[in-house]
Order: C-alpha cells, then sequence, then structure tokens
C-alpha cells in the first residue's frame, strides 16, 4: 500500500471544551479526514466542533450521538481499506511536528504488518498555566493509551463496541494478516519519539469541572465490583461527587513522576 494509504482520525468528546480544539488541530495535517463524534456535551465543546468543520469543508465530519457505542459505527466501515484509524480524545495533545515525519513512516509502507502502533505518553496531573511545561508520569513505565490501527489488514470489526477502538466482538483478520502490535515507546524515549502524546487524563479540561479528575472509563465499568470499590463509589454518588477512575489512578501513575516540555504541543 505503499504512497496510497489513508489516515482517519476519529475524536470521541464530551465536555472536553479546554483542551479538545488543540487536540484536533494537532492531528489535522496528520489525517486525511477527521470524525469528530459528539456524545451530548454541555459546555463549549460542541461550538468548538462546529467551529473546525466550518474550516475544514470535506475534510471535518460532525455527528452528535446518544451513546458512546455508536462512534465505532463511524468506522467500521473502513475494514480492509488501505486506512489507519487513530483514535483521539479530548485529553490527547499529540506532538503535530513528530506526527509530520511519522506520517511519512506509514505512508512509506514501513508498517504495514502491524495490526496497532503503540506511542509514549505522558499522563498528566499537571499543566504550566503558561502550558511550557507538564507533570506526570511516562509509558513506560505506564501503559500507553495510543490507539493507531491499521484496518488494511482487517475483513471486519463489526460487532457490538463500547466506543470506537475498543472491544474484539467482531473483529476478523485476514487470512495471514499479522495482528502484530508495535509498542514503539519501547523502542524510542519521549525525547526521541516520533509518536508522542500528552495525556491531561488527571487535569481539568472542562470548563464545568472544578479541578481535575480521572474521568470514568471502559476498565472500570468492566472490572469486578469488589466490596471496598463498591462502598467507595455509592458514597461519591451519594455526595454528588463525579466518578474517579480507580483504573486510571493505579495504571497511569506508574514509575516515577516526570516533568517534561509542553511546548512542542501547544505551537
Amino acid at each position: 500500500m505503499t504512497g496510497v494509504a489513508r489516515i482517519v482520525g476519529i475524536s470521541l468528546v464530551r465536555n472536553e471544551d479546554l483542551f479538545v480544539e488543540q487536540a484536533l488541530r494537532n492531528v489535522l495535517e496528520f489525517c486525511d479526514e477527521l470524525i469528530l463524534a459528539d456524545n451530548g456535551s454541555r459546555d463549549g465543546t460542541l461550538p468548538i466542533l462546529e467551529r473546525i468543520v466550518a474550516e475544514h469543508p470535506g475534510k471535518a465530519h460532525l455527528h452528535r450521538i446518544g451513546h458512546p457505542s455508536e462512534s465505532h459505527d463511524l468506522i467500521k466501515g473502513y475494514a480492509g481499506q488501505d486506512v489507519w484509524v487513530l483514535g483521539v480524545d479530548g485529553d490527547e495533545l499529540y506532538d503535530p511536528a513528530r506526527l509530520r515525519d511519522f506520517k511519512r513512516t506509514l505512508l512509506a509502507g514501513e508498517l504495514d504488518d502491524t495490526w496497532l502502533v503503540r506511542g509514549n505518553a505522558l499522563h498528566c496531573d499537571e499543566l504550566a498555566e503558561d502550558r511550557s511545561a507538564a507533570a506526570g508520569w511516562l509509558s513506560p513505565p505506564s501503559p500507553s493509551m495510543t490507539k493507531l490501527h491499521n484496518f488494511r489488514l482487517i475483513e471486519a470489526w463489526d460487532g457490538p463496541s463500547p466506543e470506537r477502538l475498543h472491544g474484539t466482538a467482531g473483529l476478523r483478520f485476514k487470512d495471514g494478516a499479522s495482528e502484530r502490535k508495535y509498542e514503539l515507546m519501547r523502542e524510542f524515549s519521549w525525547d526521541e519519539s516520533p509518536f508522542r502524546c500528552l495525556h491531561l487524563c488527571f487535569v481539568r479540561r472542562s470548563t464545568q469541572e472544578r479541578k481535575g479528575q480521572a474521568r470514568w472509563n471502559i476498565p472500570d465499568s468492566n472490572a469486578p465490583r469488589r466490596l471496598p470499590l463498591r462502598l467507595w463509589t455509592l458514597v461519591r454518588d451519594l455526595v454528588g461527587a463525579p466518578k474517579q477512575s480507580p483504573w486510571k489512578l493505579t495504571n497511569y501513575r506508574q514509575g516515577e513522576r516526570t516533568q517534561v516540555s509542553a511546548a512542542e504541543f501547544f505551537s
């Protein structure tokens, strides 16, 4: 597929108005198409998405959905095509300059036999007021949450999914296709990485939030409901506190807390 692949970005967002515009603009050049799925935002997210679509007609497309699972329907038709699909959340800021070079790698076919690429990430709990620096936990040793999938290798991904690019129901690979995952972050350091992301998962990212929170996610919903977690969740619900993700708090804070330059992500 050398030189003919396309890159499709899909962003599933809900109440992300502090960083979603930067997140999307950072991948606009990298992506040939950008699918925006808003799941009932009540802050300023929707006007931001509408503005980006108006600025990039034919490239950016807006969908208003009622459930996260509907976002997967927007991409499953790419199965079997020469398409890389990049998942972009409203708290995921990719380095746009590094993406420019990394796109050439993808289009040159160097990763044709790879199903999933995992890049370097910094799971942030602090961002400087002038956005010059960020602090948090690196991947590795924390897991990477980057989602870049090679749809050319599959026949279908048409089963029920909790949201786009999650769940394996209905995922069928072509005969002889590799299911190889390239954990790029184990080969490159943060400073050297061609595919790296500031993951603002512990930082306030909506004007409706009083402070940063580790929002509930899929692993939390699927986790066994042990009694301490049930009681902890019940108490928070009773006092009206937002759900905090035990999975993120445990898994995205491994290793030493590190500070890095953030200027490249806000250019």
